[in-house]
This record gives structure tokens, C-alpha cells and sequence, in this order.
């Protein structure tokens, strides 16, 4: 566990959800809202996020796109998804140091569902591309914090 958080690698970069345990303590992921509306996660990595392969540990990336895909289906600020479908394709491989960086696109939201894409990348070279369909559950205060086994989809920002 981290003691205490990182520096974000770029200016006017702020930790999402400092509130989240397994996000912070995986990344921790540095965002900021572009003026085109879009999310922008980033982050540097470290030894610690790398697999016995010495490349960054694919989970990460995998965690860090469920992030993006969950804050970019977002109507409202406040609003709560999890995932029901995720697809990815690992790319290239990233290594401790290098600045990740991803984005997301929403192809199309609808009344409780919202329809995603997105991409992460280092520089020029794409890592790792992917789609989801995540569902919106409420506001996330309104959340109830209640164990069920079989329940779908992992709880997304």
C-alpha cells in the first residue's frame, strides 16, 4: 500500500477518486477534464507495476482502461456504472518510467447503458485498445454497499 500519494507527472493533474483504495494503490491514475470534454488519465510508472517479464503488468492497464471507460460513460458527475462487457487487445508493452497515458470515447449513451472505447498509449505507440458497455446503477452516494454473490459487472468511478 501506498503511504502516501504521488506527485501527479504533469501539471494540473489530480488523483480521480482519492477515495478508492485499489485504484490508488494500483496507480495511482492522474487525471484531468481536456477543454474538449474528455477525460484524460495518466500515469508514470514504477518497478512495482511491472510482471515477472519486466514490462507493466497488463491488470494495471486493464484497471486503469475500466477507470477511464467508467468516468467517460458518466452523464453527470455523480453518476454510477459498472461494467457488464469489457474487450481488450494488448499492443506493445510499456516499461517502468514511461508516462501511460489514456483516453476514452463515448460512441453512445442511452438511458441506463453507455457504449465505450478507448485507447492507451505512450507517446505515439498504442498499448493496449479496448470497448465496454457499462450500465448506469445511480448516483454513486446513493450506492448501497451490499455483498451478493453472482452479481455482474465490477463497480466502476
Amino acid at each position: 500500500m501506498s503511504s502516501s500519494p504521488l506527485p501527479a507527472p504533469i501539471e494540473g493533474y489530480t488523483i480521480y477518486d482519492p477515495v478508492d483504495p485499489f485504484e490508488n494503490d494500483s496507480g495511482p491514475f492522474h487525471w484531468r477534464l481536456l477543454e474538449d470534454g474528455s477525460h484524460h488519465f495518466v500515469l508514470r510508472t514504477e518497478e512495482r507495476h511491472s510482471n515477472a517479464h519486466g514490462v507493466i503488468h497488463g491488470g494495471l492497464l486493464m484497471t486503469m482502461a475500466d477507470l477511464t471507460m467508467a468516468v467517460t460513460a458518466k452523464g453527470q458527475p455523480d453518476d454510477a456504472y459498472v461494467t457488464v462487457s469489457f474487450n481488450s487487445e494488448f499492443v506493445a508493452a510499456a516499461y517502468a518510467g514511461d508516462l501511460v497515458e489514456a483516453r476514452g470515447e463515448l460512441v453512445r449513451r442511452t438511458g441506463s447503458m453507455a457504449f465505450i472505447r478507448g485507447r492507451i498509449h505512450v507517446g505515439e505507440t498504442t498499448l493496449f485498445v479496448c470497448s465496454a458497455v457499462m450500465k448506469r446503477v445511480g448516483k454513486r452516494g446513493a450506492l448501497k454497499k451490499t455483498r451478493t454473490r453472482g452479481a455482474a459487472g465490477s463497480m466502476g468511478a
